[in-house]
């Protein structure tokens, strides 16, 4: 097979690999010091960001406090989140929504007063929306146009990251795949930002775009980084069932305007059961609606809105009332949902400065483990992490000494067309593995039967690590990898991850789980409130 070389080798201040909430934050600040580039899989706007639906969660709110976020975002976490990593959220969270307000983004008002919404484990009204259910859209297309027109900042579209460029044990910038050409492309930079999603467009049923199946876990494994509580995905409870195998998003905030659950006898099993009842963190929720689809015939639960106004549900969630209207469903009525694998909440390990173990190298938005998100990730929680942890990023860079970059990189991966089939396969197999055996509900069983088929799937596949397609395999591989040996590992269930052969939360386990290449897993105590810690 014919190796073509490098198309071009690039040189940049700061290099950002992805363009959601995160990769746009950090592309903005940064050219403020520097040259920036930008790679992305897909065009700009493509990303797990672009997608939300619910909105944007800070203290905005008189009657509201960053102590109240706090403790809403430490109780989603089934005990597992850092508490200074949460502390930085609440309280920066307002001044980061006031850069963007003051920036000129619009966000949905009353009277002039922003229309702040309620969502599942929030006991105030913080939410913050636009375009009624298009928040992610609204807010990555107006950074986004921001980025596009500035001149410090350059875009590299279709564009597939590889791996990271490593000298001396530091990282200098990242290969990556040019789609359009079919050809290498190096980016060299002296610091880089990984800001590439998260991982549940890997498993069968997924809100999210096609695209966010964890290119950026097994970039950062491979270079030596360490992965963090991998175990924990977080199933959305209420993603639309339609016939297709399609899972749209039906927002959280739906049911913070009253939407209720109903089984297929018509029950409120939420209620029946639960305190905050259809308000319940997400992993309560999901693991409820799947337990009450294994009890009926139907693969969906109803969300029934015919008790709520329909025409403030038409304004309230304009694109999700269209994309019903499209199915031939009413959402005045009732509509069937079903869980759907939406956040990976562990992830690549960082201080709270964005930084890796490997200088120079960086972590931000869902990619990124800081702690906050503990086993299961508080609604609305997202967005604004990656604007706080973004900044903060991008400010650490600047304590970093300047040095020279090293001498060119030589080029490694080529593309044999013959193969693209072989990848396809792959994706289907491991997709239906994960939806079999790595799902809502796990056991010990179910996987080892996961770890036997994926060590078969691996032995099964060409030697050739450099080639584009293998390459594709192997990541995908490596990321179901992780996640099951961290959901094995796991003796308990807590969160997003629920195993039926231990159904209870267990103290062993209060800790968070970190894998690193070449090393046993290891087991690292939760930062918990010190005593000089305000509440």
């Amino acid at each position: 097979m014919e190796r073509k070389g490098t198309q071009r080798q690039y040189q940049y201040d700061y290099l950002v690999a992805g363009s959601g909430l995160a990769g746009l934050q950090v592309a903005l600040r940064a050219a403020r010091y520097g040259r920036v580039a930008v790679v992305t899989k897909s065009w700009i706007r493509e990303s797990n960001s672009y997608y939300a639906q619910g909105g944007i969660a800070a203290v905005t709110d008189a009657e509201d406090s960053p102590h109240s976020h706090l403790s809403d975002t430490l109780a989603a976490g089934r005990g597992l989140c850092d508490w200074p990593a949460v502390e930085i959220l609440v309280n920066d969270a307002p001044l980061r929504i006031r850069e963007l307000i003051d920036a000129g983004m619009e966000f949905d008002r009353t009277d002039g007063v922003l229309a702040l919404g309620l969502e599942g484990g929030h006991h105030h009204r913080r939410i913050l929306h636009a375009g009624g259910d298009a928040t992610g859209a609204m807010i990555t297309s107006f950074l986004a146009g921001k980025v596009a027109s500035h001149p410090q900042i350059d875009i590299y579209e279709n564009h597939t990251v590889l791996d990271a460029l490593l000298n001396g044990g530091a990282c200098w910038g990242l290969r990556a795949w040019n789609v359009t050409q079919g050809c290498e492309v190096l980016f060299v930079a002296r610091h880089t930002l990984l800001t590439l999603g998260g991982t549940s467009a890997i498993f069968q049923r997924s809100t999210n775009p096609s695209i966010t199946i964890g290119d950026g876990i097994s970039i950062a494994w491979n270079a030596g980084c360490e992965i963090v509580d991998f175990e924990f995905i977080q199933f959305h409870p209420t993603a639309l069932y339609a016939g297709d195998g399609g899972a749209y998003l039906v927002s959280e905030a739906v049911r913070g305007e009253g939407a209720y659950l109903r089984n297929a006898k018509g029950e409120r099993f939420m209620a029946e059961r639960y305190p905050l009842a259809e308000l319940e963190p997400r992993d309560v929720v999901a693991q409820a609606i799947f337990r009450e689809i294994h009890q009926q015939e139907e693969p969906y639960v109803w969300l029934d809105l015919r008790h709520l106004d329909g025409e403030k549900i038409r304004h309230r969630f304009p694109n999700i009332y269209r994309h019903c209207e499209e199915l031939g469903l009413d959402m005045r009525q009732q509509i069937p949902v079903a869980p759907a694998a939406h956040y990976t909440v562990g992830g690549v390990r960082t201080n709270l400065y964005g930084q890796t173990r490997i200088p120079n190298l960086y972590a931000c938005g869902e990619l990124a483990f800081t702690g906050i998100m503990g086993a299961n990730r508080l609604a609305s929680n997202s967005l604004i992490e990656c604007l706080v942890f973004g900044y903060r990023a991008v400010e650490q860079t600047l304590l970093t000494p300047r040095v020279d970059l090293p001498e060119e990189f030589a080029p490694l991966y080529h593309m044999d067309p013959s193969r693209e089939e072989l990848a396809v396969a792959y994706r289907k197999q491991i997709s239906g593995l994960l939806n079999d055996y790595v799902g809502i509900v796990r056991s010990g069983d179910s996987l080892r039967t996961a770890q036997a088929r994926l060590k078969e799937l691996r032995l099964a596949l060409p030697s050739d690590s450099y080639e584009y397609y293998t390459h594709a395999c192997e990541s995908l591989l490596t990321v179901a990898d992780l996640m099951v040996q961290g959901a094995l590992t796991r003796e308990e269930s807590r969160g997003g991850h629920y195993r039926e052969d231990y159904p209870d939360p267990r103290d062993e386990f209060a800790c968070h789980l970190v894998q690193r290449k070449g090393y046993p897993m290891e087991r690292i105590p939760v930062i918990g409130r010190s005593h000089d810690m305000p509440l």
